[in-house]
């Protein structure tokens, strides 16, 4: 897409808050998972199926490639005067994390809504509130970003009481 977008234009990918959920990567693996060919990314000894303990593991690593990638990406975007960044939303009203609240992960969902600062699940008005703060003239000076939004769900996950 940094190949066609217009000059003075602006990307914003979604990715999700799971991707801040998971262990520090190393530098190098961070490069790698930002500058490897998409073609072949599931070569990297960090993607092997025996390095990867479970699903969610795999889902954090996808959504962290997601905003290492965009970063990178930036840079390439910015020889058209264009802007790329990512938001990281947490759960967010949608049928989908309708069916995950009331599933077999829905008490895993319920503590952390109860837990995090704003106590609520975000709507998709919120996301595309700061959709546009990115992509209008106000954000300008923003590019190669990641914008975590989830009420506070992450900094509990980390600091809150345990």
């Amino acid at each position: 897409m940094g190949q066609v977008i217009a000059e003075d234009g602006v990307g914003v990918t979604i990715s999700s808050q799971s991707g801040h959920r998971m262990p520090a990567l190393t530098a190098e693996q961070d490069k790698q998972l930002a500058l490897t060919p998409s073609e072949e990314l599931l070569n990297l000894e960090l993607l092997q199926a025996s390095n990867i303990k479970d699903t969610l593991q795999a889902y954090q690593l996808a959504k962290r490639c997601n905003e290492k990638r965009v970063m990178a990406e930036s840079l390439k975007w910015t020889q058209r005067k264009a802007r790329l960044n990512a938001i990281a939303p947490g759960i967010i009203v949608t049928p989908l994390a309708l069916d995950e609240f009331n599933g077999i992960r829905g008490d895993f969902y319920k503590e952390m809504f109860a837990k995090s600062p704003a106590g609520r699940p975000g709507t998709a008005d919120e996301v595309a509130n700061v959709a546009q703060l990115l992509m209008s003239s106000q954000g300008a000076f923003i590019t190669g970003a990641t914008f975590l939004i989830d009420g506070g769900a992450t900094a509990n996950y980390y600091y809150g009481d345990k």
